[in-house]
């Protein structure tokens, strides 16, 4: 049997363009609220301001975590080997510290056979759920009613990437006779 070839493909998520349609929902997300208070309009508005887009950078980058999990069968990647010596402990490191990427990445490993539609579909899901994420989660602090809005928007669309995922792992092989 013939190995099948592997392609990369790369997603890049600018964080302009990201923070570009959270800033829309969020202002029509004001502009459309029920209520006289203009203090509690412009908290749900002000998503992109100083402060603020800091807790939008820190829910892009777990988003950006949860959707490269959420490939995982073609996003795996092993953790680096850092030892200097065979007997040394691997040790890899990370922090928290905040950092504004320009852009999000999204590797996958795909066999040869792979659809572009379905790449061109899951770069615009991906996209929304990203923007979704950031939405619910800014929703929850300002305006809790519409949370659950966009809660199940996340959800609706993590579930359309696993369905378009999954839907492409391995070929089903059925028998030709039930006793086999």
């Amino acid at each position: 049997m013939i190995p099948k070839r592997k392609k990369i493909v790369t997603l890049t998520f600018l964080r302009e363009e990201l923070l570009y349609d959270i800033k829309n929902y969020a202002y029509i997300e004001g502009d459309v609220m029920k209520t006289d208070n203009e203090h509690d309009r412009h908290q749900v508005m002000d998503i992109g301001e100083e402060g603020n887009i800091d807790r939008v950078t820190r829910v892009l980058d777990l988003a950006i975590a949860e959707c490269i999990e959420l490939c995982y069968p073609y996003s795996k990647v092993s953790v680096p080997d850092t030892s200097q010596d065979d007997e040394e402990e691997e040790v890899m490191s990370l922090d928290d510290t905040l950092e504004e990427k320009p852009a999000y990445v999204v590797r996958l490993l795909v066999p040869d056979d792979f659809s572009q539609t379905t790449v061109n579909l899951l770069r615009r899901l991906i996209h929304e759920l990203l923007v979704y994420k950031v939405v619910a989660d800014w929703m929850s602090i300002t305006n809790p009613d519409k949370a659950a809005l966009w809660q199940a928007k996340v959800a609706d669309t993590e579930e359309a990437i696993r369905t378009n995922l999954n839907c492409r792992v391995g070929r089903v092989r059925r028998t030709m006779t039930p006793f086999a």
